[in-house]
């Protein structure tokens, strides 16, 4: 069985960057299907890596575990040379978590040195309360097609978001300085993000932006605004190209 999922751009393109992506809690690789294909279709090279087990690795008292499966992931997608850069992180829930920790610690080098990160639905500390599978995709989506992904997937692990995040590595993700550009991605209908925190946390990093999906719940990358969201991700990535200068600015609009 492979460790990894990997999606490919069109056959004949140059690769634009390196993406690997982070699940959450509970979720699988097959979760995050619909964003590679998505990346990889502007001919991003994505592979979508296991979250991390919090019940044996914590990233923010022990980073060295998770930074070297990051390392091997990111160096693996070009075994005969350089990963294509850049090289951006992209993390869920706990994997949002995890990604903000590891480089808020000071430890980019050792994670193969990401030029960027995305921090997707980084939940706040409180629990889901979750108390049955249709409360627990509530919270997660209202997308038909994603709610039917996570049901279908037989390694989906149903009550994760009951588990709390360990408060040491939250304080990591929220309080440490992220030396790379950061996108903050929330959906305004998250019910396990702290907004306030968030916005904080955001504003305290010395290259971030705070982009907010309105209608969108905690999986903010999968909800029914997974068009916008990745939109966004590759906005991200071109500016990214572009010397974290926006390629498209609006001078004008009546909206």
């Amino acid at each position: 069985m492979t460790q990894y999922s990997d999606y490919h751009g069109p056959e004949g393109l140059r690769v634009r960057g390196t993406v690997v992506v982070v699940p959450g809690r509970g979720e699988t690789r097959a979760t995050y299907a619909r964003f590679g294909r998505r990346l990889a279709a502007d001919a991003y090279r994505v592979r979508v890596v296991d979250g991390p087990d919090l019940a044996t690795e914590d990233p923010a008292a022990a980073p060295d575990g998770f930074a070297a499966r990051i390392a091997e992931a990111v160096g693996s997608t070009a075994p005969e040379g350089e990963a294509v850069r850049p090289v951006v992180l992209v993390g869920a829930d706990s994997g949002a978590a995890a990604i903000a920790a590891l480089l808020g610690r000071g430890a980019g080098a050792a994670a193969g040195r990401p030029d960027a990160l995305v921090v997707a639905g980084l939940p706040g500390r409180t629990a889901g309360a979750v108390e049955s599978w249709d409360d627990e995709l509530a919270i997660r989506t209202s997308c038909p097609a994603h709610r039917g992904v996570l049901t279908d997937d037989p390694q989906v692990r149903r009550g994760a978001l009951d588990d709390a995040l360990p408060d040491a590595l939250l304080t990591a993700a929220h309080e440490g300085e992220i030396d790379v550009p950061v996108l903050f991605l929330v959906g305004d209908a998250d019910p396990l993000a702290d907004h306030e925190a968030l916005a904080r946390t955001a504003k305290s990093q010395p290259r971030a932006r705070l982009s907010v999906v309105h209608g969108a719940h905690h999986d903010v990358l999968n909800d029914l605004q997974h068009r916008s969201a990745a939109g966004e991700v590759v906005s991200f990535l071109e500016t990214l190209r572009n010397e974290v200068r926006p390629v498209v600015t609006v001078r004008s609009s009546a909206w």
